[in-house]
């Protein structure tokens, strides 16, 4: 049964009904569709493996791994360290805007779910802007998953979001979505690796051509999505 609701915390932490707004972004790749730089199969497994393998797996994912050392620790100075950083690497006033939103909800939900020792519970409600990697840090924590674990859920989801934006914004089919994630159960494996051992002075955050998608994205005449 331990290891049933360890599963079940970890699902529910993964999954896309955790009621965060995540189905409204797509993180540029709306605008890359429109462009044509994303117009079949391939193309769009390499942009979601790029982004899983690149700055999620450098900067975001390692950022989670150590924010979810500090709730554990109760080192809200760390939190807001790191926070601060992530809120730094968003290279969009849209980007932005969605960790920023994507973070406040999620920092409610945790606070909702009457998990763990109400000073915990009263630090995650106490953070004002709170990035989505620090709420999915202190949501893993109160579900009692493991920093690695929580990783891997973080990428997971990412990487299903995207898919499941390209197939409203694009050509793609369910089943050309299924293959795509399935080219990204590697790139996720490398990626919860590289994310709980690299050092401090290796991170780096910096994605030129999901910037330039997503800025050009805040102009797009025709949109679905907010990013």
């Amino acid at each position: 049964m331990a290891d049933a609701r360890s599963l079940a915390a970890l699902l529910q932490l993964a999954s896309p009904a955790l009621p965060v707004g995540a189905f409204s972004y797509s993180q540029g790749l709306e605008r890359a569709i429109h462009d044509g730089d994303v117009g079949d199969e391939a193309a769009l497994a390499d942009w979601i493996v790029s982004v899983v393998a690149g700055p999620l797996a450098h900067f975001d994912a390692p950022a989670i791994a150590r924010m979810h050392s500090a709730w554990a620790a109760g080192d809200v100075a760390a939190v807001e360290r790191w926070n601060e950083r992530v809120l730094a690497s968003r290279e969009t006033a849209e980007l932005r805007a969605e960790t920023l939103q994507m973070g406040a909800s999620l920092a409610k939900l945790v606070a909702l779910w009457g998990r763990g020792e109400p000073a915990f519970r009263r630090r995650v409600a106490a953070q004002g802007e709170a990035t989505f990697p620090a709420a999915f840090a202190a949501a893993a924590v109160a579900l009692d998953v493991g920093a690695h674990d929580a990783v891997v859920a973080f990428l997971w989801s990412a990487a299903e979001n995207l898919v499941a934006a390209a197939l409203k914004a694009g050509p793609f089919g369910q089943g050309a979505g299924q293959r795509v994630l399935l080219a990204a159960h590697a790139a996720i494996d490398t990626a919860a690796r590289v994310a709980t051992t690299i050092g401090d002075d290796e991170l780096w955050s910096s994605s030129p051509g999901l910037a330039i998608a997503s800025a050009r994205h805040e102009t797009q005449y025709s949109r679905l999505f907010r990013s």
